[in-house]
Order: structure tokens, then sequence, then C-alpha cells
């Protein structure tokens, strides 16, 4: 008997208008679980918009969206195992740095010790930022803690819009690497991003949004 696993995403015959004007026209796109699928295009194209309806933050004019089988954002599970950099994160006042992703690790049921959130913020460079409250962070930085947040907890489909954004050369390294081995352990990444290096350094299958309307 063969063992089927749900693809991470399938995505079919979306689409969006916003007003008379057309955003999405017959999308088409699979995220095999295990695997990494990063959409590049010009701004404007759609690609944010396809990343909000999968994460469930939009709802499409019509087409289909099932993430692991199932509609997404339908159930707590969806939420467990997604993790999403679509929208803006909120920063919860008074908490520090430290603070948040602390939050985020007892909120998934991890010990903050045990998860590793020193490592973290080293490798984030944020160690010496952790008693900081995050507006008072560079964008740089902010972008930093989103990731260090999203990839600390437990999840099984990362969907990340332009991680690399507002990252020197040597974060987008150190960025790259971390997803390739989220992936290669099993991990399912969608992301949109506009540094085709940077996409295939991060082990995912790069295809352009031209590519993936009717």
């Amino acid at each position: 008997m063969v063992d089927h696993h749900p693809a991470a995403v399938e995505v079919e015959d979306l689409h969006v208008s916003y007003g008379a004007t057309p955003v999405l026209t017959g999308v088409a796109l699979t995220v095999p679980a295990g695997g990494g699928v990063c959409v590049t295009g010009e701004n404007g194209i759609g690609k944010s918009t396809l990343l909000r309806c999968v994460s469930s933050l939009q709802q499409p004019d019509s087409g289909e969206i099932r993430v692991f089988g199932g509609a997404p954002g339908a159930t707590p599970e969806f939420w467990r195992a997604v993790v999403t950099t679509v929208e803006p994160p909120t920063w919860y006042p008074g908490l520090t740095v430290r603070e948040h992703v602390e939050l985020v690790c007892r909120a998934n049921g991890q010990d903050p010790e045990q998860a590793g959130i020193d490592e973290a913020l080293e490798r984030f460079g944020l160690t010496g930022h952790a008693d900081a409250i995050p507006p008072s962070l560079s964008s740089g930085q902010k972008q930093r803690l989103t990731l260090a947040v999203a990839l600390i907890r437990p999840s099984s489909l990362l969907i990340l819009d332009e991680p690399e954004q507002r990252l020197d050369p040597d974060g987008r390294k150190e960025v790259a690497a971390l997803l390739a081995d989220y992936v290669a352990g099993g991990g399912s990444l969608l992301m949109a991003s506009h540094d085709e290096e940077f996409a295939a350094a991060s082990g995912a299958e790069v295809t352009t949004m031209e590519s993936l309307s009717a």
C-alpha cells in the first residue's frame, strides 16, 4: 500500500482582483512536503498576495488552496504547523527582545532555555540587543528578530515574504543556510524573494510569478 503524504501547499486556479484590477489570474502552485519553492518577480506582480492567501490572511475571489490537505487557517493545527512573516509582527509594549522570543517559545509549549534562545540571538546578531525593546531596533535588526522568532518555534511550513530584505550579505548567507537546514530536516518552505542567489542557497526551487499564471 502506498503511503500518500499530501503536498505542503497546493494552489489551483487562484484568482484575486483589487477592484477591477486582476492581480492573480489562474495561479497554480505546488510545494512538496519537505521541499521549498521561491517565487520571484517584480513588485506589484502578486507575490505577497499569493502568500497572504496561502497563509489564510486574505480570501481569494476563486480557486482552491490546500495546506497539508486542508483549508488554510481553518483549525488550530494549521497555526501550530505554519509560521508566516507575511504580516508585520506585533511587538508587545514593554517586552524586551529576549522576552518576545521567550513568549513565542512558551506559547508553543517549549521550555525557553531548552529551545536555545541564547544561540538564536547570537546567530541573528541580537545578543547585544536582548534587553532592548523591538521598536528601538533598526529595520535590519527588526527583520532579524522576526526571523529568529519564526525559526525558533516548531513548525512544518514556513511562509516567508522576502526574508532577505534589509539584511547585509553575511546575514543573507546565514539565513539562507538556516532555511536550507530547515528544508533538509523535513520542513517545507514557500517564500517570495527578489534575490535568486539567496533563494537557491536556501534550498528552494526558484520559479517566476509569471510562470504560475494561466
